[in-house]
């Protein structure tokens, strides 16, 4: 794919992190390639993969770019592709999901017709042990409250997102330091700096149930979500409405947790987060008088 030859303003790259996920990844890139707008570089991370997966599919995908780094984290294998990402707008696809032919052209064509947007995602099909479910009636991508929404769990799927370059700029990266949970906090802090476009279509076929996702395997996610959260009060300039919103949901997190922790006699980690439940609880009452009066 000769990207300095072409003009378009829509040039994209996919990246793709894998980890161990051979019997997966062909289905994720044969999908990329099937694209009825073309994707002008594809870059795949191995994170570490001791499955052979660089040695046995390089040869199968000479045009994909085939990235090799020590087991780091999605987080980082994101961040590697970002970084060496030559086109100015970016598309994720997780390596256990595909794309339908159709994505990128209409994700392209709704930004086209909204010039001031730099960022887009869509809806997808939830695929469990190889079966289709229904999506759940919960992930409403509305864009109204959607940050509201967001807070209680992670409604922007990956492999659906398309962001433009400026972005990064923005607000950085993924945040290496969370091992779970470090797409929650790249939307949520996407959310208060953008719009995000939204294609109401199915568009993604997001695969799920496999016996090492993180997100299934891990307990406790809501350390990471509370983790993210108290990152994100420290270092946005935010507004005590926003404030007050996400103290709220770290009150009640940390109330879940700090029960969790009790119950299997975990009473250090147990006081620890009935403390950020109180001092949650403390910002929210003097953010409530500030704002009344």
């Amino acid at each position: 794919m000769d990207i300095s030859s072409k003009s378009d303003d829509f040039l994209v790259s996919t990246i793709i992190p894998t980890h161990n996920r051979l019997r997966f990844l062909p289905r994720a890139l044969d999908s990329v390639l099937s694209q009825t707008h073309q994707v002008d570089e594809i870059i795949v991370i191995d994170d570490g993969s001791t499955d052979r997966t660089v040695e046995i599919l390089s040869p199968q995908y000479p045009s994909v770019r085939f990235i090799e780094q020590t087991n780091l984290g999605v987080s980082i294998a994101r961040n590697t592709g970002i970084t060496h990402a030559r086109c100015p707008w970016v598309g994720f696809l997780d390596s256990d999901d595909k794309w339908e032919p159709t994505k990128i052209e209409k994700q392209v064509s709704h930004l086209s017709q909204n010039p001031g947007l730099k960022a887009s995602h869509t809806g997808e099909k939830w695929i469990r042990n190889g079966q289709h479910v229904n999506t759940p009636a919960f992930l409403d991508k509305s864009m109204q409250g959607l940050f509201e929404r967001s807070l209680e769990r992670c409604i922007i799927c990956p492999s659906s997102v398309v962001l433009h370059s400026s972005v990064f700029e923005k607000i950085g990266l993924f945040d290496p330091a969370l091992t779970i949970c470090e797409d929650y906090d790249y939307w949520l802090r996407l959310l208060l700096d953008f719009d995000i476009g939204y294609v109401d279509e199915q568009l993604v076929e997001k695969h799920g149930g496999h016996d090492d996702q993180l997100s299934t395997s891990t307990w406790g996610v809501d350390r990471f979500r509370v983790q993210s959260l108290e990152k994100i009060l420290t270092k946005k300039k935010l507004g005590e409405i926003y404030k007050v919103k996400i103290l709220e949901f770290i009150a009640k997190k940390t109330d879940l947790l700090s029960r969790g922790f009790h119950k299997h006699k975990k009473e250090k980690e147990a006081l620890d987060y009935a403390e950020k439940k109180a001092e949650a609880l403390r910002q929210i009452s003097a953010l409530t008088e500030s704002i009344s009066s």
